[in-house]
């Protein structure tokens, strides 16, 4: 299973980085020819905006996602339950869930 996995997880995870990085590159390209052109007006600026949630949530948001996934480990460790347990996957999967649902309800509350 494993040498199945590895080239495909190694080929994937190229792909999805290389994509990434040609979007924010053309991205970037394109923002700087409507600078010098003089496309950019009151109006237009609200595409270079990325979401509708202010930038001083974004340490928030990471800052929960960490606290919450160390709060899921010691959950573990106290449960003592063997590492290769599914229920390990499961505690941090919802830890990090609640992370991301206390994020939005903080940053929806602020927007309105």
């Amino acid at each position: 299973m494993q040498d199945v996995l590895m080239p495909i997880s190694i080929i994937g995870s190229f792909g999805v980085s290389l994509y990434f990085f040609t979007k924010v590159l053309t991205d970037y390209i394109l923002k700087k020819k409507m600078i010098e052109k003089g496309y950019v007006s009151d109006e237009t600026q609200a595409i270079f905006r990325t979401g509708g949630v202010p930038s001083r949530y974004g340490s928030l948001k990471w800052g929960l996602i960490t606290l919450l996934f160390g709060v899921s480990l010691i959950l573990i460790d106290f449960l003592d339950l063997r590492p290769s347990s599914p229920t390990n996957f499961g505690i941090v999967a919802i830890a990090l869930s609640i992370a991301f649902l206390v994020y939005f309800y903080i940053a929806k509350r602020d927007v309105k």
